[in-house]
This record gives structure tokens, C-alpha cells and sequence, in this order.
């Protein structure tokens, strides 16, 4: 056996190929740019021969990695809207990217001339009609250098105009809404101009009295929920009666709120103020307990029959919705009846023709007798007789 060691096999020269997966590809915007302009120019203004030659390029060219050099050319020359629908519809990954780009375009639009912003203006108002884009572009133009020099509030005229002329208001309106954009509208403008007189003349001034209209009801509704909420906060810290009279006298004045959408909203505030019982056999002597303690208020803000009408709507509508309270609505109708909230002239109005479809057969059959009572009060027949048996059996 030979004591001599056995050398282990070495490798020589050997060299390892790199995947092709594996290898980095170098960004190179500009071979990519001179890419799309040369087919551009080959394609001249023919719409169609633009939109195949874009399309067969996204099998050839990443435009997932080139996105923002792709759309800068596009925007820069003059694309129509229906170019940028086709590809995105073509290449869904692109969306975002054009989202991006469209923030980062109107971030800079001081940098445009009045002619580009019109334009880049109408494209961005078609676009948002299509559904290409989402509302939530539109916080770049709050960027706080923009709004001072006045370059927001006139791209939104050229921008909303564009949109509304393809989309109507209630629609425009939906888009703002699911973003969240339908209570910032104000910020188009300087914190010294941001009001709803300044929004309304501005933009009606412009010819767009739809938006103008839109704003101030957001407004409207936004100062209605404050309003709310205070008016919950005085019933639970237990503040008197009076104050919270003279608050909402001062909010109706300030906010030009009508009596009747006021009714609406004391009483939810009033309903909302306590945790209900669960057994539906306490929770109308609860309801009746309640309502005498605030029936004050709402006799103040009662003092018009379409107010009265209002609260009877409301009363109906809440004894539905809240189906312990079912029982209960002829009760609360009584009450607010001998309390003077409530006038027989409303009440027969609500049952003759002005009630709701919601219960409608089961509230018209709780009041049925009450109404039968108030008829024969108003022709003066039996009243006190009629009226101590509708007493004695329904309370």
C-alpha cells in the first residue's frame, strides 16, 4: 500500500456564465425616450396608427420601468385623452404610474405657460370623466404656492369645466366624495379667501354655478354635523333649556339653516342623548319621559306647519328604523300634541296624505281614534265625553 497521499482534483480555468435573469439591465431613460419619439414621428396624426404603434411598443419597450418617461412625452405632446384610455386599458399596471405623473405635473404647473395649463386642464378634467384618473389628484393643487398666486383656483375653472362637460354634477360629486375631496374644495384658495361667499362668486363668475351650488351645500352639511354634535354635548352636560334655545336660534341665523331641516336635527340630537332600554314594554315610557323634558325646544322650532309635518316625518321614520319604537309612535304623537309642539291641522295633513310608506299601515291604525277624536273636536261634537274615553283606554 503506498504511503503517498492522493492529491484531490482541482478545477482549472473554469468559468461560471451568468444567468440571463440574473443579469441587471442598466435604466436608460433616453434610449427609451428615442425610442418612443421616433415612433411617434413615424406615426404623424394619425390617432390609430398612434394607439397600435404605442400598443406593439409595450410588448418590446418596459413601460412598467420606464412609466413616467413614457407619459411626460405623451402629456408634453398634445395627447388626446382617448390615446391615454386605450393604453391604460392596454397595460393596467400603468394606472398608477399615470396617477403619479399627473400629481407631479400639476404640482409644477407655474412652470407651464397659460396655454399648457389650458390644455393639461382639459385633459386632466376628461380624464377624470372617464375614470382614468382618481379626484385624489386634485391635492396637488392645495400645494400652498400655487394657491397663493392664484394658479389653483383658475386650473380647477379650465379642469372642472372640462369635466363637467362630459360627466354631470351628481357625478363629479360621487368621485370627490369616495376620496374625500368634496370638503376641500375651500383650499383652491388663500386661507383669507377661503369662504363659501368667495367660492360661490368665484367660481359662478367662471360659469360654474353647478360646483359653486355643490360647495355651499357641503358646507352646509359639514356645519349641520357640528351643530349636532354640540347640540348632544349640551343635552349631556344637562345645560338649561334657554341656552340651548338661544344657541340654535344664533346657528340658524349664522348658517341660514331653515327651521325645518332644524326640527330634523334637534330631534335626532334629542334621541340620541340617552342609551335606549332593550325591552320594548319600558322603552316608550322611557321615550315619553324624554320628550316631555325637551318638548320645550322642540315647540320652539315648530312655529311653521311644514316644520310640524317635518317632525311628524321624523317621528315616523325613527319609530321604523328602531323597531322597539313601533308601539310607540302614537304615544310621542299625543304628547307632543298636548305639549302644543304639534297642531291637529299637521297631524291630520300627515294622515290624510303627507306620511311616509315606511309602517304606514301600522302608524295610520295607531292613530286612527286620535284622528277620529281630533275630527270630531274641530266640528265640536261630544268633544269632552269622546275625549275622556279616548283618555281613559289609550293612556
Amino acid at each position: 500500500m503506498s504511503n503517498q497521499r492522493q492529491q484531490k482534483p482541482t478545477l482549472t480555468g473554469q468559468r461560471f456564465k451568468t444567468r440571463k435573469r440574473d443579469e441587471k439591465e442598466r435604466f436608460d431613460p433616453s434610449q427609451f425616450q428615442e425610442s418612443i419619439i421616433q415612433g411617434l414621428n413615424q406615426t404623424g396624426t394619425d390617432l390609430e396608427a398612434v394607439a397600435k404603434f404605442l400598443d406593439a411598443s409595450g410588448a418590446k419597450l418596459d413601460y412598467r420601468r420606464y412609466a413616467e418617461t413614457l407619459f411626460d412625452i405623451l402629456v408634453a405632446g398634445g395627447m388626446r385623452c382617448w390615446v391615454f384610455n386605450k393604453l391604460i386599458r392596454r397595460y393596467k399596471y400603468l394606472e398608477k404610474g399615470f396617477e403619479e405623473e399627473i400629481k407631479k405635473l400639476l404640482l409644477f404647473l407655474k412652470g407651464f405657460t397659460e396655454s399648457e395649463r389650458n390644455k393639461l386642464a382639459m385633459l386632466t378634467g376628461i380624464l377624470l370623466a372617464n375614470g382614468n384618473l382618481s379626484a385624489s389628484i386634485l391635492s396637488s393643487l392645495f400645494n400652498e404656492n400655487l394657491v397663493k398666486e392664484g394658479v389653483s383656483a383658475c386650473f380647477a375653472v379650465k379642469l372642472f369645466k372640462s369635466w363637467l362637460s362630459e360627466k354631470d354634477i351628481n357625478s363629479v360629486a360621487a368621485s370627490l366624495r369616495k376620496v374625500g375631496m368634496d370638503n376641500r374644495l375651500m383650499e383652491l384658495f388663500p386661507a383669507n379667501k377661503r369662504s363659501c361667499e368667495h367660492f360661490s362668486k368665484y367660481f359662478t363668475d367662471a360659469g360654474l354655478k353647478e360646483l359653486s351650488d355643490f360647495a355651499r351645500n357641503q358646507q352646509s352639511i359639514g356645519a349641520r354635523k357640528e351643530l349636532q354634535k354640540e347640540l348632544q354635548e349640551q343635552m349631556l352636560r344637562g345645560d338649561p333649556l334657554k341656552d340651548i334655545i338661544a344657541y340654535v336660534r344664533e346657528e340658524i341665523k349664522k348658517n341660514n339653516i331653515s327651521e325645518q331641516t332644524m326640527i330634523g336635527l334637534i330631534w335626532s340630537s334629542v334621541m340620541s342623548s340617552v342609551e335606549w332600554n332593550k325591552k320594548e314594554e319600558l322603552v316608550t315610557e322611557q321615550a315619553i319621559k324624554l320628550l316631555k323634558q325637551y318638548s320645550p325646544l322642540l315647540k320652539a322650532f315648530t312655529s311653521q306647519g311644514l316644520s310640524e309635518l317635518t317632525l311628524l316625518l321624523k317621528i315616523q321614520e325613527y319609530c321604523y328604523d328602531n323597531i322597539h319604537f313601533m308601539k310607540a309612535f302614537q304615544k310621542i304623537v299625543v304628547l307632543l300634541y298636548k305639549a302644543d309642539v304639534l297642531s291637529e291641522e299637521a297631524i291630520l295633513k300627515w294622515y290624510n296624505e303627507g306620511h311616509l310608506a315606511k309602517g304606514k299601515s301600522v302608524f295610520l291604525e295607531q292613530m286612527k281614534k286620535f284622528v277620529e277624536w281630533l275630527k270630531n273636536a274641530e266640528e265640536g261634537k261630544n268633544f269632552s265625553l269622546f275625549f275622556f274615553l279616548f283618555v281613559s283606554t289609550s293612556f
